[in-house]
């Protein structure tokens, strides 16, 4: 299963929706790319496939320094799954085929 592309996507936060664009490319079971968003570009780190599933890191500076962990499950043309906030606990975030 291919993760490759480019994805809308919406984090829910404890400080209301974040939204941004995540662009995603694929080799094996690397997962590479970046994530868009608040005018910032961010390289995924740590990025693995497997199965209909995929991590990855990205370290956001905006509205403060924190790494997000995703963890995503594919469906079709979208994402979705858990994501860890840091120190600021778990919510879930949701990614379209752009």
């Amino acid at each position: 299963m291919s993760f490759e592309g480019t994805y809308n996507v919406v984090i829910e936060t404890p400080m209301g929706k974040q939204e941004g664009v995540l662009t995603l490319a694929q080799a094996g079971d690397d997962l590479t790319g970046n994530m868009a968003s608040q005018g910032d570009s961010v390289e995924l780190k740590n990025g693995k496939v497997n199965g209909d599933s995929a991590t990855w890191d990205v370290d956001v500076t905006k509205p403060m320094p924190l790494t997000l962990s995703f963890d995503g499950n594919k469906d079709g043309d979208n994402i979705s799954g858990s994501v860890k906030l840091g120190a600021f606990g778990q919510s879930t975030f949701a990614a379209t085929k752009a």
